[in-house]
């Protein structure tokens, strides 16, 4: 499938989505799965569930806010769009193909009349400091723009501020490192504070 060997080339040792988790969220939430193509292949993607806001707010384990990848916990008349994934293609970044993910949510939002979008995601870049450096030190680092890592800079770039740091967000034995980072907004909407990684668009 080609999805899996998307996933396998973007993070090789770590486990991939099967299939039935991706017929899962196809089946549940289809425009929350986006994908993108060069040249015949899929080039970059990502995924995610609607939610309702309290529920949005709890990130403490991606399997949970992910159904384990089945997204059966999608909420139609929920207010808030997790972005659970984006993975570009080795090669292929630097082409804004993470950018035109993170554009093609917010028009989903739009769209849903949704207030917020809210997106975990990993430090990669932390492992090879981990040793002597506290996760929140190197995230300030990625903001002050003295230190690149792929993640949480391409989410700055994109104009999604990083928000909290979440604790065994992600096994150890999957990588080391972790950030939650997220966005939010709809037409007209006010700010909304009472949760982190939000914003108005």
């Amino acid at each position: 499938m080609a999805l899996v060997q998307l996933q396998q080339a973007c993070f090789p040792g770590m486990a991939t989505w099967k299939r039935e988790q991706i017929e899962s969220r196809l089946r549940v939430f289809p425009e929350g799965q986006v994908a993108g193509g060069i040249d015949g292949r899929v080039a970059a993607s990502g995924r995610g569930p609607i939610a309702d806001g309290d529920y949005a707010s709890d990130w403490d384990d991606r399997r949970r806010v992910s159904d384990g990848g089945r997204i059966r916990n999608h909420h139609p008349r929920g207010d808030t769009l997790h972005g659970i994934e984006i993975v570009v293609r080795p090669g292929l970044r630097g082409l804004n193909l993470a950018r035109r993910i993170d554009e093609a949510r917010k028009q989903l939002c739009k769209d849903k009349n949704l207030r917020t979008i809210v997106i975990g995601g990993r430090i990669p870049g932390y492992g090879e400091h981990a040793d002597t450096t506290r996760a929140g030190e190197s995230v300030d680092r990625v903001r002050r723009k003295v230190l690149f890592d792929p993640v949480p800079t391409t989410r700055l770039a994109n104009g999604i501020p990083l928000k909290a740091l979440i604790p065994n967000y992600w096994r150890e034995s999957e990588v080391r490192g972790r950030m939650h980072s997220g966005c939010h907004g709809s037409s007209g909407a006010s700010p909304v504070t009472r949760a982190a990684g939000r914003r108005p668009f």
